[in-house]
């Protein structure tokens, strides 16, 4: 794919942590160790007393207050009021691989994580949800609530609905294209859509229904959808961008995308590996969105840093999870958050 008028800024990104295991294939590993994901637990112990996210972060949200929410991969889950970040969650309920987390229409928060289970937390206290209290499986990557009011948890055992009171779970034997879910996405006419590790699927609160590309072709690890402003779906895989009007799949970029947001103007902003050496932050114009060859501006990681999650902020600017932090972005300044503003 051609890219007009790119322009690319580079991010001197230094990991403080071995992040996700990175550069761990020679180095010999406790049965601790391993179960934790190359973490030791002296690694586990510092990256939990940070006073910042340090360490890999997936999703990055916003709750009623402005304040911004950080899921950070064994650091914790954070909070940021614009002058300081308060870990809710280590001293509390220790360290786990928190992949999302959800502010619900009451203001509790729901915490997702990768190795057990679900917690909800009131303001004051936590409530711990697994597999014993029905949830399908302890994995969980993903959690949405949707106009009724119903949580909704995708695993990687199969899907989860909660309505205060139990779960009801579905599984491909219910019609899922796949059981490993990567998000979950409800659009205006109120079909929940799930991203799988294959191909994705909407639920029409009856039936499942599986999509496959313009070429009948199946997709690969869908990790990302969401609608725009025109109702178009937009599915971000590891084989390139995709815009669906309801009808026509259009690959929009060759390149893959972990994760889509639309900005308040019409830009699509994604996440994904450019090439072998680094990912990229990328800006896709609205003005040239249907055009061949889209107008993409590019924040790239000089190292190789996985960009995650994104979020735009009231204010207007772009937060971005990475392999070993958080970053936020004014359209001017980069802000990395492990330095001396995130440590006020």
């Amino acid at each position: 794919m051609k890219y007009a008028h790119v322009y690319v800024l580079f991010l001197m990104l230094v990991c403080h942590t071995s992040c996700g295991g990175q550069n761990q294939t020679n180095v010999p590993q406790d049965s601790f160790s391993k179960e934790h994901n190359g973490f030791s637990a002296s690694q586990l112990k510092e990256l939990a007393a940070s006073k910042v996210p340090v360490s890999m972060v997936r999703n990055v949200k916003q709750d009623r207050n402005g304040d911004i929410l950080i899921a950070a991969s064994w650091g914790g889950v954070f909070r940021y009021d614009g002058k300081s970040f308060t870990n809710l969650t280590s001293s509390k309920i220790g360290s786990h691989r928190f992949w999302d987390v959800l502010e619900d229409r009451r203001g509790n928060l729901w915490l997702a994580s990768n190795d057990s289970g679900v917690y909800h937390y009131n303001g004051k206290t936590f409530q711990h949800f697994t597999t014993r209290e029905g949830l399908v499986n302890n994995r969980v990557m993903a959690i949405y609530e949707d106009r009724a009011g119903i949580i909704w948890f995708g695993t990687g055992g199969g899907l989860s609905r909660y309505d205060g009171k139990s779960f009801q779970n579905f599984t491909t034997k219910e019609g899922l294209s796949n059981n490993d879910l990567t998000t979950i996405m409800e659009d205006k006419t109120g079909k929940l859509w799930f991203g799988t590790r294959g191909e994705p699927c909407f639920y029409d609160g009856k039936t499942f229904t599986v999509l496959k590309n313009k070429d009948g072709k199946a997709f690969k690890n869908v990790w990302s959808i969401i609608e725009d402003k025109k109702g178009n779906i937009w599915f971000g895989e590891v084989g390139g961008l995709w815009r669906y009007d309801g009808s026509t799949f259009t690959k929009v970029s060759q390149r893959g995308a972990y994760a889509i947001i639309e900005d308040k103007k019409g830009n699509i902003w994604t996440t994904g590996q450019v090439n072998l050496q680094a990912w990229a932050l990328s800006r896709y114009d609205a003005k040239s969105l249907y055009n061949k060859m889209p107008t993409v501006t590019e924040i790239k990681s000089e190292e190789r840093t996985n960009f995650y999650g994104i979020l735009e902020a009231n204010d207007g600017s772009i937060w971005f999870g990475s392999g070993n932090g958080v970053y936020r972005y004014d359209g001017n300044t980069i802000t990395d958050f492990k330095g001396k503003e995130g440590q006020k």
